[in-house]
C-alpha cells in the first residue's frame, strides 16, 4: 500500500465520545464537551481564557478583531507561512508587512522586525514553524517598546514550548490549529487562546456573533442581545467530543510523534554529513512537539526530483509554502521590509517527509525509499 504524507491518527475514543454528545441532546456549539476542551487547554497552556473555534483561521481573525485593526493599520509578519496567517488582518483592512525569516529554524528574524515598524504598526505576528518557538524575548522586547501587540500563530505548536512556556501562552493571544494534518486534531478545528484578561469578555462576545450569549448562559444577564461585532465562530459538539479524545491522549500522541522525529534525525545524520541535506535546528532553549520532518536539499531541481523518486515509490512527500510575499494577494495587500533572501532560499529547497501517529510500522519502507530519492537527487 502507498504510503501518504499524512494519515489522520484516531485514538480509538473518538466515536464513543460522539456518540455521547449526541445521547446528552447537544449538538450545536458550547456544550459539555467544549466546555471540557476549554478547561483542558487552560490547564495545560496557562492561558487566561481558551475559546475553540472552528478553525485556527477564525482564531486569527477573532485577534484581529480584538485588536481593533483599522484600513491601513500594518501587523508585521513572515512571508513564510500559510496565507491564513495574512488573511485574518488584510479582512480587516490591514497590510501585512513581510520581514524575512532566520536561517536556522525558519522563524521570523527578530533582529530585523525594529525596522520593520512605521507609525502605522500595530501588531506582530509570529508564526512558530515546525512547532519550534520563536525568539519571544527579543519580540515581547521590541513590543513592550513599540506599544504593540503580539499574535502567536500556534497552528503548529501545541505541546511544544518556549524557555518552559506552552506556545500560544506568551503573546497577548495565541492560535491553535486541529486540522487533521496537525499533532492533535478534529478534522477542522482551532482555539483562541486569551492571554490578558481584559480581552476575555469580548473575546466571548465576537466568537457568539456579536452577541452576549455566554453572559447570559452563565446567568450575569437576564436575556442575551447583539452587542458588538462578531460572526459565528463556534464549533459544533462532534468536533468537541472527537478534539476531547484527542486531547485526552495528547501527551502519547506526541511521545509517538517525538519517537518518529528522532529516527528521522539520526538516519539524516549521514546524508547532511555527505553534504546532500540540512537536517532540522531545534535551538537548546525550544521544546518542540515533533510537528514535522523536514529536509533542505541543495536546491529546486534536486527537491523535484527527490519528491518525484519518493511518488514513484509510492511514498508522500511535500514541499511547503509559496512565499506570500511572491503571490498575486501578498503583492496586493502586503508589503516587504527589505529583501527577503532566506525565505526565497528555503521556500525552493525544503521538503518534508511523511510523520504521522501509526507511522513506525512503515518507517523502515520510508527510510528506505528516501535514500534511494536522495541518492537520485545527488546525482544531478
Amino acid at each position: 500500500m502507498p504510503i501518504p504524507f499524512n494519515r489522520p491518527y484516531m485514538t480509538g475514543r473518538e466515536l464513543t465520545l460522539i456518540g455521547e454528545a449526541h445521547a446528552k441532546g447537544h449538538l450545536s456549539g458550547d456544550g459539555a464537551f467544549t466546555r471540557q476542551c476549554h478547561a483542558w487547554l487552560e490547564e495545560k497552556v496557562g492561558c487566561c481564557k481558551a475559546l475553540l473555534t472552528h478553525s485556527c483561521t477564525a482564531a486569527l481573525e477573532m485577534s484581529a478583531l480584538l485588536l481593533d485593526l483599522q484600513p491601513g493599520d500594518e501587523v508585521i509578519m513572515p512571508s513564510f507561512t500559510f496565507v491564513s496567517t495574512a488573511n485574518a488582518f488584510v479582512l480587516r483592512g490591514a497590510v501585512p508587512v513581510f520581514v524575512d525569516i532566520r536561517p536556522d529554524t525558519f522563524n521570523l528574524d527578530e533582529t530585523l522586525v525594529e525596522a520593520a515598524i512605521t507609525p502605522r504598526t500595530r501588531a506582530i505576528c509570529v508564526v512558530h514553524y515546525a512547532g519550534v518557538a520563536c525568539e519571544m524575548d527579543a519580540i515581547l522586547d521590541i513590543a513592550e517598546r513599540f506599544g504593540l501587540k503580539v499574535v502567536e500563530d500556534a497552528a503548529q505548536g501545541i505541546f511544544s514550548t518556549y524557555k518552559g512556556r506552552p506556545l500560544g501562552s506568551i503573546g497577548a493571544f495565541g492560535a491553535l490549529s486541529f486540522h487533521e494534518t496537525k499533532n492533535v486534531i478534529s478534522g477542522e478545528g482551532g482555539a483562541l487562546l486569551v492571554n490578558d484578561p481584559a480581552y476575555v469578555e469580548r473575546a466571548e462576545i465576537i466568537r457568539e456573533k456579536g452577541t452576549n450569549r455566554s453572559k447570559f448562559f452563565r446567568g450575569q444577564v437576564d436575556k442575551y442581545t447583539w452587542v458588538d461585532v462578531g460572526s459565528s465562530y463556534l464549533p459544533g459538539e462532534i468536533i468537541a467530543a472527537f478534539l476531547a479524545a484527542q486531547l485526552e491522549q495528547g501527551e502519547d500522541i506526541t511521545r509517538m510523534r517525538l519517537a518518529l522525529w528522532d529516527r528521522y534525525h539520526e538516519w539524516a545524520a549521514k546524508f547532511e554529513g555527505d553534504g546532500l541535506v540540512r537536517r532540522p535546528i531545534v535551538p537548546e532553549n525550544c521544546g518542540h512537539n515533533a510537528h514535522m520532518y523536514y529536509l533542505l536539499l541543495s536546491g529546486l531541481e534536486q527537491r523535484t526530483v527527490f519528491i518525484e523518486a519518493m511518488k514513484a515509490e509510492g511514498v508522500g512527500s511535500v514541499f511547503h509554502y509559496i512565499p506570500l510575499h511572491s503571490s498575486p494577494a501578498g503583492r496586493r495587500f502586503g508589503r516587504t521590509s527589505g529583501a527577503l533572501p532566506v525565505t526565497d532560499d528555503i521556500s525552493d529547497r525544503l521538503v518534508r517527509l511523511p510523520l504521522f501517529s501509526g507511522l513506525a510500522n512503515e518507517l523502515d519502507n520510508v527510510l528506505d525509499v528516501a535514500g534511494r530519492a536522495l541518492q537520485a537527487a545527488a546525482r544531478l
